[in-house]
């Protein structure tokens, strides 16, 4: 292993799909950058690559939702992950609802939360989104069982390059 990947290559964080929803129109993806980044005010931070139709939609967006999904979920990280919303409407083949501001939650995630954007940070190929929760719930038939993690879906094909 040479450079970075000594350290990247250990890491095994859990998966999350992010759901944005602005000017009528909504989007999600998989996502595997995201993790809390504050105590006190409780912050969450997810990063979306600015080649995903996610990214361009949560760009106007004033909320995000993130959805936990268990390893028995594989299907909605591969909808999310394996397709893209530029061709197809992935919200068409899940249970879906409006929460807090119009954010769109996905029924059958594991846990999810959706919070206000309170600022965006460019990193490269991706921009972050750290977020102030505001609504959030789960699912009590999950509880306990684990996650989705990155190493759980190396093998899903992304709907599109990351440049």
């Amino acid at each position: 292993m040479a450079g970075m990947d000594a350290f990247i290559d250990r890491l095994d964080p859990d998966m999350c799909v992010v759901t944005a929803a602005a000017d009528g129109d909504r989007a999600g993806c998989l996502v595997g950058f995201a993790c809390q980044c504050s105590i006190e005010p409780v912050r969450y931070a997810v990063w979306l690559s600015k080649a995903n139709r996610t990214y361009r939609v949560a760009r106007s967006a004033s909320r995000l939702a993130v959805h936990l999904l268990t390893r028995e979920q594989r299907d909605l990280a591969e909808l999310f992950g394996g397709e893209t919303g530029d061709r197809t409407d992935k919200f068409a083949r899940v249970r879906s609802r409006q929460e807090a501001g119009g954010a769109v939650v996905l029924e059958d995630a594991a846990a999810w939360f959706v919070g206000t954007v309170v600022s965006r940070v460019d990193g490269g190929d991706h921009v972050g989104f750290v977020l102030d929760p505001e609504a959030w719930g789960a699912r009590e038939d999950t509880e306990g069982t684990p996650l989705l993690r990155l190493s759980d879906a190396t093998s899903i094909s992304p709907g599109h390059p990351a440049d």
